[in-house]
C-alpha cells in the first residue's frame, strides 16, 4: 500500500533541458497537489511538452530536481523510473496510441498485465473503468473499429484502471471535435478526482484549461504559475 505524505504530490525547481542549441526548458519550475489538475498552456515549440516528460521521468532534466512523494527521480534507476511509470504514473496522448491488434478491452486491461495481473482479473477491471468512460459496449471491437472521441475515451480507461495517483495528459482533446473533447474531458477530470489522482493536462486551448483548478504557462521554457502571478 502506498500512503501519502502531505505537501504536494510533485515538485520540480529550475528545471533546465536543452537540445542542442536550443534551450526547451530555461528555469521552469512546477508542483502539484494531490487531487489537483493543474494546466500546463503555452504556445508549440514553448517546452511544455519537454516539461511533461521531464515530470514523468521520461525525459531527464539537465539539471534542477524533480520530487515526486518525497522521492528524487534523478536519483532513481531506469528500472525504478519505468516502474513507477507503469504503477503510479498513467498516460494520454493525443492520438490515444491503443495497439490495433487488440480489443479495447484488451487494451485497457493491458497496463494490468504487464504488472502481472490474470487476463480474468485484469479484463474485470478494465469493463469497470470502460463502463465509467461510458465505452463498455465497444468491448469486443478494435480500435481500428470505433470513433476518435470513443477511441480516446478507451485510452482514458487505460489509464486510470492501475489507479495511478498522477496522470499526465498530453493534448488529450488535440484530435478531436469540440464536443467529443468536452465529454472526454468531463469524464477525464471526473474520473480523476473521485480517485482522487492529481493530472497534468497539457494544452493550447483555452476550452480545455477551464476543466483545470488551475493554470500554468509555459513560455520560452519558463513557467508562472497564474494563480499566483500577481
Amino acid at each position: 500500500m502506498t500512503f501519502s505524505r502531505p505537501g504536494p504530490l510533485l515538485t520540480a525547481r529550475d528545471l533546465r533541458k536543452a537540445y542542442g542549441p536550443t534551450n526547451a526548458l530555461d528555469g521552469a519550475e512546477f508542483s502539484i497537489q494531490p487531487g489537483e489538475v493543474v494546466a500546463v498552456m503555452g504556445p508549440s515549440g514553448s517546452g511544455k511538452s519537454t516539461l511533461l516528460h521531464c515530470l514523468a521521468g521520461i525525459v531527464p532534466p539537465d539539471s534542477g530536481s524533480i520530487t515526486y512523494d518525497a522521492r528524487d527521480l534523478a536519483k532513481m534507476s531506469d528500472a525504478q523510473r519505468s516502474a513507477l511509470r507503469r504503477s503510479e504514473f498513467g498516460f494520454v496522448f493525443q492520438f490515444g496510441q491503443l495497439v490495433p491488434e487488440l480489443t479495447c478491452v484488451e487494451n485497457v486491461a493491458l497496463p494490468l498485465r504487464l504488472n502481472g495481473s490474470s487476463r480474468k482479473d485484469a479484463e474485470r477491471a478494465a469493463l469497470g473503468w470502460m463502463e465509467r468512460l461510458e465505452v463498455d459496449g465497444l468491448k469486443g471491437k478494435r480500435p481500428g473499429e470505433v470513433s476518435g472521441g470513443q477511441g480516446q475515451r478507451v485510452a482514458v480507461a487505460r489509464a486510470l484502471v492501475t489507479g495511478p495517483r498522477l496522470l499526465f495528459a498530453d493534448e488529450p482533446t488535440g484530435a478531436l471535435d469540440s464536443l467529443n473533447g468536452d465529454r472526454v474531458m468531463e469524464l477525464l477530470t471526473e474520473a480523476a478526482r473521485s480517485t482522487n489522482a492529481a493530472v497534468v493536462l497539457v494544452t493550447h486551448e483555452t476550452r480545455v484549461a477551464a476543466y483545470a483548478d488551475r493554470e500554468v504557462v509555459v513560455r520560452d521554457g519558463k513557467s508562472r504559475d497564474m494563480e499566483r502571478a500577481v
